[in-house]
C-alpha cells in the first residue's frame, strides 16, 4: 500500500487560504473605494462600456467650463454695448437740442464733450476678457480700434477724420464755391445750369426743377453731365411768381431752392428782380440762383459734406478725395500709409458672430463673436466722431445753420432706421447665445445624473453585499486556518499512533 505525505493534503489548504485571503482583500478594497476595481481591466466585459461613460462625463465637465468662460466672455460685450448704446442716445439728445455758441477752439461745449465722449466709446470697445479684445472678431491680440487722438486728428503722414472732412468739403464746393455746379451768364431769356463733371460724387446733383413763372419754359434735368435750363420767353413773370430747384446733397438728403420773382427795388433773400425786359430779368435770376447755390455750400452743403466725408473715412478701406479737393472728380482708397484706419482688429470674410465659437454639448454650439465696425457700433462712433470733428467760427453768418443741419443729420442718423442693424440688435443676437448657453446648464446636471449613475451601476458595488461576502469569506478563512494548522501538526507517528481512550 502507498502512503501519502501530509504535505499533498496540506498544499490545497494553503492555496485555498490563499485565495480567499486574495478576495478578502479585493472585498476590502471594495468596501474602501466603492468600486469593483481599480482598473478597467477589473471590469472585464463592462470596461468598454465604463470607458465610454467616463469620456461623456469628462465631456461634460469641459463643457460646462467652456459656458462659464463663454458667459463671462458675452455679458462683458453685452456691458459695453449698453454703455455705448447709452452714450449713443445722450449724443443723439444733444444733437436734438443745438445751440450755437462756440468757444476760442472752434467748438461748442457739445463739441467739446462729443470728443470725450468718443474716447470714453473707443476705450469700452478695446475692453480685453478673458482670450483677449472682445470687439477684434478673431484678432484677439489686436487692439479693436485705434485712438480719439489719432482717429481726429491723424498719425504723422496717416490723415485722421478732420483733414478728410477739409479735403471733401473743398471737393464738394469746388473751386467757385458753386458745388459744383455751372451757372453760365444767360443766353438771351435762357437761364441754365449743370453739373461740372458725368458721374463725379462730390458738390450738388441737379435732381428736379418746377416752375410757376408765367411764360416761363423749363426743361430738365437731363443730359450727361445733367442740365436744367429756363427760358423766360418774351413776358416777364408776375410779382410772386416762383421756380424751385432740388438738389441732391453728397450725403444723399435732398435740398431745394425756391427763388421768387419780385417787383421790390431791394430783392431779399432767394429773390430775384423783375426787370424791364424777360433778357433784364434772366440776368437777375441767373445771379440769385448762383446767390442761392453759393449760401447752399456754405450751409446745408458744408453740413452734408462732413456726413459724406465721415463715411467715406469710416469705410473699410476708407476713401479719399483723389487729385486737387477742389477740382477733383473722384475718389480713391486710402492706404494704411495716409490715412488712419479706425478699426484695427480682424475684419476677415463671413459673420462677424462666427469669429468667436463655443461647442456646449455634443450638438449644440454658439457663436458670439463681435467686431467694433459692425454697423451697429460704427453708427455710433461714427456720428459721434463726426461731431467732434468739425468746427466753426463765430464770426462767419452762415456758421450756425450748418452747424444745426449737421446736429440734424447726427440726429437722424443715430436714430437709425429700419432695417439697419442698430446696437441692440447685437445686444439681442448675443443674448441668443446667452439663452442657448442657460438651457444647456440646465439640461447638463441631468444628462451627467443619469451618466453618473449607469457607471456607478458597472463600476460600483453595494457595500452591504461586499460587507456580508467579507464575513462569508472570514468565516471560511478561520475554518481553512485550523484545519490547516492540524494537518500541518500530522507525521507519521502521530497518524499510526494507536488511539488511546
Amino acid at each position: 500500500m502507498t502512503i501519502s505525505g501530509v504535505s499533498s493534503y496540506v498544499a490545497p489548504l494553503i492555496q485555498s487560504v490563499q485565495g480567499i485571503n486574495t478576495q478578502l482583500d479585493l472585498l476590502q478594497q471594495q468596501l474602501a473605494t466603492g468600486q469593483k476595481a481599480d482598473s478597467y481591466a477589473g471590469l472585464g466585459s463592462q470596461s468598454g462600456v465604463a470607458v465610454a461613460l467616463n469620456a461623456q462625463l469628462a465631456a461634460l465637465t469641459s463643457y460646462d467650463s467652456t459656458m462659464t468662460n463663454v458667459g463671462t466672455t458675452i455679458s462683458m460685450q453685452q456691458a459695453v454695448l449698453q454703455q455705448i448704446g447709452s452714450i449713443g442716445s445722450t449724443v443723439q439728445t444733444s444733437a436734438g437740442q443745438p445751440s450755437f455758441s462756440v468757444d476760442n477752439t472752434g467748438q461748442t461745449s457739445v463739441q467739446e464733450t462729443a470728443a470725450s465722449q468718443l474716447d470714453q466709446v473707443l476705450g469700452l470697445l478695446n475692453t480685453q476678457g478673458g482670450n483677449g479684445y472682445l470687439f477684434s472678431g478673431s484678432g484677439v491680440n489686436q487692439p479693436s480700434v485705434d485712438t480719439a487722438d489719432h482717429i481726429l486728428n491723424g498719425n504723422g503722414s496717416q490723415a485722421g477724420l478732420k483733414q478728410v472732412i477739409a479735403e471733401r468739403l473743398q471737393a464738394d464746393q469746388g473751386a467757385d464755391g458753386l458745388c459744383r455746379l455751372v451757372i453760365p451768364a444767360p443766353t438771351g431769356t435762357a437761364v441754365s445750369v449743370s453739373e461740372d463733371v458725368a458721374g463725379s460724387p462730390f458738390g450738388l446733383k441737379l435732381a428736379g426743377v418746377s416752375s410757376s413763372l408765367t411764360g416761363a419754359t423749363v426743361t430738365g434735368p437731363t443730359g450727361s453731365p445733367a442740365a436744367i435750363s429756363v427760358d423766360l420767353g418774351a413776358t416777364n413773370p408776375n410779382n410772386g411768381d416762383t421756380i424751385t430747384y432740388t438738389f441732391t446733397l453728397p450725403d444723399g438728403t435732398s435740398q431745394t431752392l425756391q427763388l421768387q420773382a419780385t417787383t421790390s427795388a431791394t430783392p431779399g433773400p432767394n429773390q430775384f428782380a423783375i426787370g424791364a425786359t424777360p433778357t433784364d430779368t434772366a440776368a437777375n435770376l441767373q445771379a440769385a440762383l448762383a446767390a442761392g447755390v453759393t449760401q447752399i455750400g456754405q450751409t446745408s452743403l458744408a453740413a452734408a459734406s462732413a456726413m459724406a466725408a465721415s463715411n467715406n473715412f469710416f469705410d473699410d478701406p476708407p476713401q479719399r478725395v483723389s487729385g486737387t479737393p477742389a477740382t477733383a472728380t473722384s475718389l480713391v482708397n486710402g492706404t494704411s500709409a495716409n490715412t488712419v484706419f479706425w478699426y484695427t482688429g480682424d475684419n476677415s470674410a463671413g459673420s462677424v458672430r462666427s469669429t468667436a465659437t463655443a461647442r456646449i454639448d455634443p450638438s449644440t454650439t454658439v457663436s458670439y463673436g463681435t467686431q467694433a465696425n459692425e454697423q451697429g457700433i460704427r453708427t455710433i462712433v461714427q456720428n459721434i466722431a463726426t461731431l467732434a470733428a468739425t468746427t466753426y467760427s463765430a464770426s462767419d453768418p452762415n456758421a450756425s445753420a450748418s452747424y444745426n443741419d449737421l446736429n440734424q443729420s447726427i440726429y437722424t442718423a443715430l436714430a437709425v432706421p429700419s432695417g439697419v442693424q442698430n446696437i441692440t440688435d447685437i445686444e439681442a443676437s448675443l443674448a441668443n447665445a446667452q439663452t442657448t448657453i442657460a438651457s444647456a446648464q440646465s439640461q447638463n446636471p441631468q444628462t451627467e445624473n443619469v451618466l453618473t449613475n449607469l457607471l456607478q451601476s458597472i463600476q460600483g458595488v453595494d457595500q452591504n453585499q461586499v460587507g456580508a461576502e467579507i464575513l462569508g469569506l472570514q468565516t471560511s478563512l478561520s475554518a481553512s486556518l485550523s484545519a490547516t494548522a492540524r494537518m500541518a501538526q500530522l507525521n507519521l507517528v502521530t497518524y499510526l499512533s494507536p488511539v488511546t481512550g
